[in-house]
């Protein structure tokens, strides 16, 4: 029923229409009426009629001036004048403001009758009208998250090239374009509580596990994310920064701890991807990310097993240290190796090889920690899948701690070999980084940015690189090489040391004698005058560090 509101001066006018015409009979609400426009103006705002009659000649706020007010508040509204003038103008100036009708008192009962059903017709017409516009656009932006999901997904999966990306993206308003791309999974699952669905909201994305996009640390513009499936999402992480985006990855991490910290009944997957510096790179870190869930999977389903077999028995407080054994592989020397492993196992001692599998779950979950440390370090060149199933079946094979600690050292000898194969293809590259490193660093603005412009990779990629490769940060290295240059010039010109702080890129002179104290362990002059470092071991170690450096 439309609800109807009368506004006129004449109180017999309002009385004759609010009880000549049966309203709810004829399908409308007679909603109350006003003397004027001032005293109907609140009345029409509280009680929100669909039609408006109202008088032209009225005091205080005429008819003209009541209609411009609520056509300008309330648009839907559909008013009809009455007047007993029969003057064009007034028509005139009720059609300029979208005056539904109007007409000449008096009017009948039939012949208002009338004209309420034209008006809530017209009414009928447009909320039908709205309906399917509204309709058109849900139907239209279903099409098209259907159609962004199909693009991004393709996108991941390999089925199309750059150029098509760019151009079908086009269409959805979707931006593509960024200097610096990478992929992030998670796959949640509810194990055994019926509440867990719970966490999945009207959209079904589980939001109580997923990482928003401030935490992310991307906006909505810079992360694209999809449903690939019920349980698994899908995040493409863009960014002008490498920096930037390996930070927002760093919000991935640790998903799986605080999920099992928070309910033991919902599994949590993660997978990584490598960031890439082309759009059709996309589709490698999406394979890498999962990988990586498939690994990360596998060592989670392996360390409940640990739990599992050891629960309730002496075993349970056999514990080897996963991050202390990769930082023994990244820094440790083939000859420490069995060494460092004889004690680092002590604990498997305890381990009853026969009749426990407590050991040989121990050591898989340590394979499957080393084995995805390789592929994150060797990116591309990361070892395959079957020999992590060759691993696995060395294994089986152990049956005392003497066989275990055989395996860590084999395990430790293969990491190695992995790793030399994947930086041996930086050896070129890290000759021409050392080379320039020692023809520019007598420029104060020399910087890792520099350098990583020459070579044409990214300063983040070449610092990991040259770390790893060298066993000291690009830094240190440049540090070294300018104050062996220093050393050369004390003892070789008579340049002051403020001088020679220039000659060899530092600009500040103050800076340059503490910090060439703190590595020779004398200060200039000392050095000098003697031609001697200090006798104090880190003097001395920094001292022929720089000079082995220099050498290499």
């Amino acid at each position: 029923m439309k609800k109807v509101m009368l506004v006129d001066d004449e109180i017999l006018v309002r009385e004759t229409i609010r009880d000549c015409i049966q309203w709810e009979q004829e399908g409308f609400e007679y909603c109350g009426d006003a003397p004027d426009g001032e005293i109907a103006l609140p009345m029409i705002e509280q009680l929100q009629p669909d039609i408006l009659i109202t008088d032209i000649k009225m005091p205080f706020m005429n008819g003209l001036e009541l209609s411009a007010i609520v056509r300008n508040r309330m648009p839907s509204v559909k008013i009809i004048l009455l007047s007993g003038h029969g003057e064009f103008e007034y028509a005139r100036a009720a059609l300029r403001m979208g005056v539904e009708e109007y007409c000449l008192k008096p009017i009948s009962a039939a012949g208002l009758t009338s004209l309420l059903h034209s008006v809530s017709d017209k009414i009928n017409g447009e909320r039908r009208e709205r309906e399917r516009l509204a309709r058109l656009k849900e139907s239209e932006l279903e099409q098209a998250g259907l159609t962004r999901e199909k693009l991004l997904n393709d996108l991941c999966s390999g089925f199309i090239g750059a150029s098509e990306a760019i151009n079908r993206s086009a269409g959805l308003s979707l931006n593509l374009v960024a200097h610096y791309y990478a992929v992030a999974l998670l796959d949640i699952r509810s194990e055994d509580d019926p509440s867990a669905a719970g966490l999945y909201e009207d959209n079904h994305q589980p939001q109580t596990w997923y990482p928003d996009n401030h935490t992310a640390g991307g906006s909505d513009h810079e992360t694209l994310m999809f449903r690939r499936s019920r349980t698994e999402t899908v995040w493409i992480m863009k960014g002008d920064s490498l920096e930037e985006l390996q930070q927002r990855l760093l919000s991935f991490q640790n998903i799986e701890k605080t999920a099992e910290d928070k309910s033991p009944s919902i599994s949590i997957s993660v997978g990584i991807g490598s960031v890439r510096e082309r759009l059709h790179g996309i589709h490698i870190s999406f394979m890498e990310a999962e990988e990586d869930m498939h690994t990360r999977r596998l060592s989670r389903r392996n360390r409940r097993n640990v739990w599992d077999t050891v629960a309730g028995s002496l075993q349970q407080t056999v514990y080897l240290d996963r991050s202390r054994f990769i930082e023994f592989l990244r820094l440790g020397s083939t000859a420490q190796t069995a060494e460092f492993v004889a004690e680092f196992a002590h604990e498997l001692r305890s381990v009853d090889w026969h009749s426990s599998l407590a050991g040989y779950y121990i050591l898989n979950d340590l394979t499957l920690e080393i084995f995805r440390t390789a592929k994150e370090l060797c990116g591309k060149q990361a070892p395959p899948g079957e020999t992590l199933n060759e691993l696995q079946k060395s294994i089986e094979s152990v049956r005392t701690w003497e066989d275990a600690c055989d395996y860590l050292i084999a395990l430790a000898e293969q990491f190695r070999v992995w790793r030399s194969r994947c930086l041996d293809k930086y050896s070129d590259m890290l000759l021409k980084v050392k080379e320039y490193m020692h023809s520019n660093y007598d420029k104060d603005y020399f910087s890792l940015q520099d350098t990583a412009d020459y070579v044409k990779i990214s300063p983040s990629h070449l610092s990991k690189v040259f770390s790893q490769e060298t066993g000291q940060t690009f830094i240190d290295y440049l540090t070294q090489i300018r104050i062996r240059k220093a050393m050369e010039l004390l003892q070789s010109t008579n340049a002051k040391s403020y001088e020679i702080a220039f000659q060899v890129g530092y600009n500040d002179a103050h800076y340059f004698s503490n910090l060439f104290k703190r590595i020779t362990g004398v200060t200039t002059t000392e050095f000098r005058k003697t031609g001697r470092f200090s006798g104090s071991p880190s003097g001395r170690e920094g001292a022929d560090h720089a000079q082995g450096e220099l050498r290499n």
